[in-house]
């Protein structure tokens, strides 16, 4: 038995292959051991995910965000290890992790649209080329938490029309000083702003909305996609709810750019799982 995680800013997706057949998904929290040190971990592990608590497992394959050195990597290491009993702990990030699963064994642009962004060129065995993404802060452009700060900025600054200002606040119920507080003083504001990516989606229609959308999309292509000179020959996959969501307006814009894009998936679990079970035969 192998267990597989998938873990993004926001949320963690656990499942189990027993026999060669995928069991069914648990949620928790997102794990970034950047924000979270091994106790909270553990803590969170046994809140929100106790039924794997004292299982064994043969391996278990971890593939987070924040997972990109030994020492991060060694923080979620000690923690499963804790939760668990495994003969073999794997972490890995998880843009390797949606690169397994868009494109398999075959070469590709495998990219991340969650709340935060992420992006590589996938050599059909491992990521053979990488722009740091940087964060909400220096980067993450087309994230999740980039469109919310984006809508926040341009609310607060009055930068869009009075009747999208008024919808935002009656939509929320919130005040702008609560708002300050939760991005300068509360955990996790890159969660807090990447909600509001929900608003737009609810009123795409509205041409404001849609022009924030297509920048940050622009602006993920230009300053990601494009570095990599294999993007003018190869698909350009995507993973996450941003991209899924808002599909239309990314094709537009990879046409722009004469690109070619290839899967869109909401989660990268499924595709992750055909890829353990076929290529590393997880079957005990």
């Amino acid at each position: 038995m192998i267990l597989v995680a998938d873990s993004g800013s926001t949320k963690t997706e656990w499942k189990t292959i027993t026999d060669g057949k995928p069991q069914e998904s648990l949620f928790s929290g997102g794990i970034n051991p950047y924000f979270l040190p091994v106790d909270d971990i553990c803590l969170l592990l046994k809140k929100e995910v106790a039924v794997l608590a004292g299982h064994h497992f043969d391996k278990i394959y971890f593939y987070g965000t924040g997972c990109n050195s030994e020492a991060k990597n060694d923080v979620v290491r000690q923690a499963i290890s804790r939760f668990c009993n495994a003969d073999e702990v794997l972490i890995g990030t998880d843009l390797l992790g949606a690169a397994r699963s868009l494109c398999q064994d075959e070469p590709g642009i495998a990219c991340i649209m969650g709340t935060g962004s992420n992006s590589c060129y996938y050599d059909g065995k491992e990521i053979a080329a990488n722009v740091s993404p940087l964060g909400y802060i220096l980067g993450d452009e087309g994230g999740g938490a980039v469109i919310g700060r984006k809508l926040i900025s341009a609310v607060l600054k009055k930068q869009v029309p009075k009747n999208i200002i008024d919808l935002f606040f009656d939509t929320y119920k919130i005040s702008p000083a609560e708002i300050l507080e939760k991005v300068y003083m509360k955990p996790f504001p890159n969660r807090f702003l990447g909600q509001f990516a929900r608003f737009i989606s609810a009123n795409i229609h509205i041409r404001e909305l849609q022009d924030i959308v297509i920048n940050s999309f622009d602006e993920f292509i230009i300053r990601n996609i494009l570095q990599y000179p294999e993007s003018s020959a190869l698909p350009v996959h995507f993973t996450g709810s941003i991209s899924y969501y808002f599909k239309a307006f990314l094709e537009k814009l990879l046409n722009k750019h004469d690109l070619r894009l290839g899967k869109v998936t909401l989660s990268p679990m499924a595709d992750l799982i055909s890829y353990h079970i076929t290529k590393l035969d997880p079957v005990k």
